[in-house]
């Protein structure tokens, strides 16, 4: 298990504090999953240099290619690194036919906003009750040519995935996660699909 102290913050030789006041948001009292991310630039301090901004977003975690584990938010604040929801209901085949009816047309924000109203594990997991992991990991190509979905996020280092694989199992022992509740950015919103995709825990 993970010594958390009363600031949310973990206190373990693996885990480098680098929290970024900006992307912390509201206080999370319940943690109910953990989203899995790749951060679109080349390098760590890229992600850093994004955090200093007022409207920064983020996670609460940053793994850098070396498997270099950063803390970058308390695990006791929200941030904003999910974005709108997808209807869990239809990934598992389980909607009901009110719902079947409601998501026939497309309109993320009227289905975020109908699964904002139900809870873990009846929709996935939000940015008011999850953890967020960030994988260094570039979109490419690079650059402002080619749309942000056409892009392919590069692989995820060994060490990488090694650092991921204990963190989140220590997460999820120490903050009472299931293990089933957590999932790779583009399963629960609308996000490029290769993002994460190599991820391994």
């Amino acid at each position: 298990m993970l010594l958390i102290n009363s600031a949310g913050h973990v206190v373990d030789a693996r885990i480098r504090l680098a929290i970024a006041p900006n992307i912390e948001r509201s206080r999370m009292t319940h943690v109910a999953g953990i989203i899995v991310h790749q951060t679109g630039g080349a390098d760590a301090s890229s992600t850093f240099n994004s955090y200093r901004s007022a409207s920064a977003t983020g996670a609460h975690f940053l793994i850098d290619r070396d498997g270099t584990i950063h803390q970058t938010a308390s695990v006791f604040k929200t941030t904003h690194h999910v974005g709108r929801l997808k209807a869990r209901c239809l990934l598992e085949k389980r909607c009901t036919p009110a719902e079947l009816v409601a998501y026939r047309q497309f309109n993320p924000g009227r289905m975020h906003q109908a699964e904002s109203a139900k809870k873990v594990p009846d929709r996935f997991p939000s940015n008011k009750d999850s953890i967020g992991v960030e994988l260094v990991g570039a979109a490419l190509p690079r650059g402002n040519g080619v749309p942000e979905d056409k892009k392919i996020y590069e692989s995820v280092s060994a060490s990488q995935n090694n650092a991921l694989s204990w963190l989140i199992h220590e997460l999820t022992i120490t903050l009472k996660i299931n293990l089933a509740e957590v999932f790779r950015h583009p399963q629960v919103s609308w996000k490029n699909p290769s993002e994460a995709s190599t991820a391994k825990w």
